[in-house]
C-alpha cells in the first residue's frame, strides 16, 4: 500500500500519523504540521499530517467540536497545499464521505463506528485508504469482518489501527499480543498511542489521560512491529480543546520520535525467531 507514493507496511519503515486532535485554527494547524514534516525529514519516516473537523462524541453539548465539514476541509486544504504533505481525517456521516476522500489521503473510520454498515460502505465506495480504528469492546480477529465489508464494497486498501480496549471503567488497556493477530490479517497496523492513554468518563465533563506514560505505552507498541504511530501533539496540551491529557506537548515531539524510529529500525532489521516449534 502506498500513501504519497510512500510505501506503507508492517516490514517498512515507521509511518507516522500525527498532528492535533481537532482543527481549532489555521494558525495551530501549520505550527503542528511544520514541526511534524521537519522531523520526519529529519530522521526518515513516512507521514501524514492528521486533524479532525469535527469531533462527534464529546461528553457534553457544550465542549468543543471543531469547524465541521466545510470550512474543516479547507483549512486541511491549506495544510496540503503550503506544506505538501498527505492528509488524514476522520468523518462520522455517510454522506462526508465523499468530499472528505476529494482532499484526503486517507479517511479514518471511528472506533464507536467501526461496526456502522452504511458508513463502512461509504467509505469504501470513495476507493481512499481507510483506517479503520478497533473499537474498544472488538476482540483484534473481529476486524476482519469490517476487512470484509470494505472489500465486498470494492475496497481492499484497508489500514487498521489499534487504540485500547475497554474491561471496565474508565480505563482501556492495549492488548500487545493483538497485533500480531491484525498483522495476520496481511494488512499494515497502526499503533493509536494517543487515544490509547485515554481514561473514558474519568472526569466530570470529558475523558482524562495518562500523558506521562505516553513514552513507554508507544515504545512497547513499536516493539511489536507494526507499521507506524498515530499520535496527536498540541504545543500546549492545557489549553487544548480536546483531549489535552493525552496529547504529546508539541517541545517534546523531536526526542519522543527519535526514540520511537531507534526501536523501530532495531525491531525490523532484527532475525525473526521462530519459537512456535
Amino acid at each position: 500500500m502506498k500513501i504519497n507514493n510512500k510505501e506503507i507496511s508492517n516490514d517498512n519503515k515507521l509511518t507516522v500519523f500525527g498532528g492535533v486532535n481537532v482543527i481549532e485554527s489555521d494558525e495551530l494547524l501549520f505550527q503542528v504540521a511544520e514541526k511534524f514534516k521537519e522531523i520526519s525529514e529529519k530522521h526518515d519516516f513516512n507521514y501524514v499530517f492528521k486533524a479532525s473537523f469535527d469531533k462527534a462524541n464529546r461528553s457534553s453539548l457544550d465542549s468543543f467540536r471543531g469547524p465541521g465539514l466545510d470550512e474543516g476541509l479547507e483549512s486541511l486544504q491549506k495544510v496540503k497545499d503550503r506544506f505538501d504533505l498527505p492528509l488524514i481525517t476522520d468523518i462520522h456521516e455517510p454522506d462526508q464521505a465523499k468530499a472528505a476522500a476529494e482532499v484526503c489521503d486517507v479517511i479514518q473510520l471511528p472506533a464507536f463506528l467501526s461496526r456502522q454498515t452504511d458508513l463502512v460502505v461509504a467509505m469504501a465506495e470513495t476507493g481512499a485508504i481507510i483506517n479503520v480504528k478497533k473499537a474498544q469492546f472488538l476482540a483484534p480477529h473481529e476486524m476482519r469482518h469490517i476487512m470484509n465489508k470494505c472489500a465486498e464494497a470494492g475496497n481492499e486498501q484497508v489500514i487498521l489501527c489499534e487504540r485500547g480496549s475497554s474491561f471496565g471503567y474508565n480505563n482501556l488497556v492495549v492488548d500487545m499480543l493483538g497485533f500480531g493477530i491484525m498483522k495476520q490479517m496481511q494488512v499494515p497496523v497502526i499503533f493509536d498511542v494517543t487515544h490509547a492513554l485515554q481514561k473514558p468518563g474519568a472526569r466530570l465533563d470529558s475523558a482524562d489521560g495518562r500523558r506521562e506514560q505516553v513514552t513507554e505505552l508507544a515504545r512497547s507498541g513499536i516493539a511489536v512491529g507494526v507499521a507506524g504511530l498515530f499520535l496527536e501533539s498540541h504545543p500546549d496540551p492545557s489549553k487544548a480543546k480536546c483531549d489535552g491529557p493525552s496529547a504529546l506537548p508539541l517541545d517534546k515531539l523531536e526526542s519522543f520520535l527519535s526514540q520511537l524510529k531507534a526501536i523501530d529500525g532495531l525491531v525490523k532489521s532484527s532475525d525473526i525467531l521462530e519459537t512456535k516449534n
